[in-house]
C-alpha cells in the first residue's frame, strides 16, 4: 500500500514536513499520545534508537495524535518536558492517524524508498520486531 502523503508542522522547528520530501529514503513513523502508558515505555526506546541512528540511511519521524490527547497541547508539553530529540509532527486531529489506518498508540509504520508501507506495528508489537523489519528496508 502506498503511504499517504501528509503535510504537518514540526513542533521543534515550526517547519512544514511532507512525507513526499523523503522519497528515495526509508522512513519510520511512530504515532503517539502523551497519556498512553505504552507510548511512555516506547518513546525512551525510540530516543535511544534515534541517537544511534545513521540519519542518512533512515528518516525517523513521530506524530503526536493531537485529536486523541485530552488537550491539544498535552503532547507538545510532553515532547518539550522530555526533550524528545527526534522530529515531533503535530497531526491535524486524527487525520494522518486515520489515513494510516491506525487503531492504537503507539503505532509504528515502516515505509520503503518507494513510499510503500512495508510493515505496521501496533501497541502489542515488540521493539525487536520493529528493528528486525527495519533491517529489510534499510
Amino acid at each position: 500500500m502506498k503511504a499517504p502523503d501528509f503535510e504537518l508542522i514540526n513542533l521543534q522547528t515550526q517547519e512544514t514536513v511532507n512525507l513526499s520530501h523523503y522519497k528515495g529514503k526509508p522512513v519510520m513513523i511512530t504515532f503517539w499520545v502523551s497519556w498512553c502508558s505504552d507510548c511512555q515505555k516506547d518513546l525512551p526506546k525510540k530516543v535511544e534508537f534515534y541517537q544511534s541512528l545513521n540519519k542518512d540511511e533512515l528518516v525517523f519521524l513521530t506524530i503526536n495524535v493531537t485529536g486523541r490527547e485530552g488537550n491539544e497541547t498535552d503532547g507538545q508539553r510532553f515532547a518539550r518536558e522530555y526533550k524528545l530529540p527526534f522530529p515531533v509532527l503535530l497531526d491535524e486531529g486524527t487525520k494522518t492517524y486515520d489515513a494510516y489506518h491506525c487503531h492504537s498508540v503507539p503505532t509504528t509504520v515502516i515505509i520503503d524508498r518507494h513510499q510503500q508501507i512495508t510493515h505496521s506495528f501496533d501497541d502489542k508489537s515488540s521493539f525487536y520486531d520493529i528493528i528486525k523489519a527495519l533491517s529489510l528496508v534499510v
